[in-house]
């Protein structure tokens, strides 16, 4: 069994409430829109990262990531993008994905906004964690915490906070 802090959209700043949530994690994935190698050196010194990344990723970030990432954590099978949309409003680059592969979780951000719902028709899971930082639109800071056991998701905690 694994634990997994999930976020996005940090945009250069880490909310240190969040590392606190995040403390019994086993691993931090990052949706992208990391922001700044500062970002990327205190998740990787606090917890192992997967990290894709996003839009606004300069090429330092681009250098140590890719746009998309595809693994396996226990026997749940993950695709991890920045722009993906969600079940019925995928991107054009995710439909191309999905129609070739199978996924049991396809995590995104970009949005800003947290959604969790599962995709009857690709039966995968969809999370988007929203946004971590305090750059955007977004009126609260979110971030996900939830377990793999096996192949089965569960024990999902919401982080949020007023930005």
């Amino acid at each position: 069994m694994k634990t997994i802090g999930l976020l996005s959209d940090t945009h250069s700043y880490i909310e240190p409430k969040i590392l606190d949530f995040f403390k019994d994690v086993d691993e931090i994935w990052h949706a992208g829109d990391i922001g700044s190698m500062e970002v990327v050196n205190i998740l990787e010194s606090f917890k192992p990262l997967r990290a894709v990344y996003g839009n606004i990723d300069n090429h330092q970030i681009r250098s140590c990531f890719g746009e998309i990432l595809e693994f396996e954590c226990e026997q749940i099978k993950v695709l991890l993008i920045h722009i993906g949309g969600y079940p019925g409003h995928y991107d054009k680059k995710v439909r191309n994905l999905l129609s070739e592969k199978s996924f049991d979780l396809f995590v995104c951000g970009h949005s800003h906004i947290l959604k969790m719902m599962y995709d009857k028709k690709h039966e995968m899971m969809h999370m988007n964690p929203g946004a971590a930082g305090k750059s955007g639109f977004h009126l609260k800071k979110t971030a996900l915490k939830f377990k793999v056991e096996g192949n089965l998701l569960k024990d999902m905690q919401i982080f949020e906070m007023d930005r």
